[in-house]
């Protein structure tokens, strides 16, 4: 006998019982978000390799470890997307988006690819429901976002949540706020794990994330970069928080929040969740104003977010699915009725209606005892001269031609 093939470590299959609540959130999502004026973009499963490796950063763990990176056949490098802002940043510059009125607003919900250890909440293939703004600086872009994203959290009942909120400040700002960190850190480097260490000359700020007990204790008497904003990156980060203020969402600022992405500027946030213990990070974003300007576009800053589906729907308390509708079951006791069964389940589809037919030969008691279960509202028992027409909720019966069960249906129902 072969072996029984399973599914790739890191991978999951989202069966059926699953599939409701998936496409809950994502109804939920597409109302939050195209009601503030976002529409849905979709990019390719892959990218060339510089899309990543470009904008991403080479010294970022994506890009160092995290990547799937293969060749496309032709000699060309091309990656599995780990990430949705990039391909989007790309997808804006090449179809002359910056044309359009601004900021262009744009949300996705796709899978996305990590070779990483696999975690309570985190795979290799995982879903990530996103929404970007492209072409304004505007702090009202930010502070939009973030309420957006506590909105849908809040909607979707995420237990637990927490906003955290920092400012990265701009590359001239976070330049020399880097050579004072890197100084820092190497004045105790004997105090850090190797992988910090490593880290000093490529990006040091990832040093807050560390979980090495010796470099966190370093960390505490680390410079803020909070301290070292100039003058318009402070008022760029007060506007943010008033306005975060007014619309009533709760935050906390951490002077140590970074993000594991190089092209983020100004503005950074992070929802969490207490139900997801160690690894609490529900979703998250910031600003990104070089970003198209790094994949070849005009300069245009960005700000999005994207937030984890499983992990939104582990921290969840449930979401309120209920199951599809069935307006109608055709069932039939002979291999004579077939035909007439199928034709009438056909015309209800026509007419909008959600109508399944007997497929498995089951008997008269078990085709009713199904139709029970799957919560017909009608059941048309097909006959060799009429055809029996049950409403289960009012629990009446009417016996009618086959021709005659769908208009019959549609006439009780109010739709014609």
């Amino acid at each position: 006998m072969s072996e029984r093939l399973q599914v790739p470590r890191g991978t999951f299959d989202v069966l059926p019982q699953d599939a409701d609540a998936r496409a809950a959130l994502e109804a939920t999502a597409r109302k939050i978000l195209e009601g503030a004026g976002y529409r849905r973009i979709e990019t390719p499963t892959f990218e060339h390799t510089e899309v990543f490796s470009r904008g991403v950063g080479a010294s970022t763990d994506i890009v160092q470890k995290e990547m799937y990176t293969f060749d496309d056949g032709g000699g060309r490098s091309v990656t599995l997307r780990p990430e949705g802002t990039a391909p989007i940043c790309r997808a804006y510059a090449e179809h002359g988006m910056h044309k359009l009125p601004q900021p262009v607003k744009l949300w996705y919900l796709s899978s996305f690819f990590r070779s990483e250890k696999p975690q309570q909440g985190r795979f290799r293939q995982f879903w990530q429901v996103g929404a970007e703004a492209i072409g304004s600086e505007d702090p009202a872009v930010d502070a939009e976002l973030i309420v957006l994203l506590a909105t849908l959290l809040d909607e979707l009942e995420v237990t637990g949540t927490r906003l955290r909120i920092a400012s990265l400040g701009t590359p001239a700002a976070r330049a020399a706020y880097r050579l004072e960190l890197q100084e820092h850190l190497t004045r105790h480097i004997d105090k850090l794990s190797g992988e910090v260490r490593d880290r000093i000359a490529l990006n040091p700020l990832r040093a807050f994330d560390s979980d090495h007990p010796g470099t966190r204790a370093v960390m505490e008497s680390a410079p803020r970069l909070l301290d070292h904003l100039d003058a318009d990156d402070a008022e760029h980060f007060l506007e943010v928080r008033t306005m975060l203020d007014r619309a009533g969402v709760a935050y906390e600022i951490d002077p140590t929040l970074v993000r594991g992405l190089d092209y983020y500027t100004r503005t950074v946030f992070e929802f969490t969740s207490d139900a997801l213990g160690a690894q609490s990070g529900v979703g998250g974003g910031g600003r990104y104003d070089g970003l198209v300007e790094m994949l070849g576009g005009p300069p245009a800053p960005g700000c999005g977010w994207a937030a984890g589906i499983e992990r939104i729907l582990l921290s969840s308390e449930g979401l309120p699915v209920a199951p599809p509708p069935v307006d109608l079951y055709v069932a039939f006791d002979s291999p004579a009725q077939r035909a007439t069964a199928f034709a009438i389940a056909d015309e209800a589809r026509r007419a909008l209606l959600s109508a399944q037919v007997e497929l498995a030969g089951r008997s008269r008691k078990g085709q009713l005892k199904h139709a029970d279960r799957i919560g017909a509202r009608y059941v048309a028992v097909v006959g060799d001269e009429t055809t029996a027409l049950r409403d289960m909720l009012a629990g009446e019966q009417h016996d009618v031609a086959a021709g005659e069960v769908v208009a019959r249906i549609l006439r009780e129902r109010g739709m014609r």
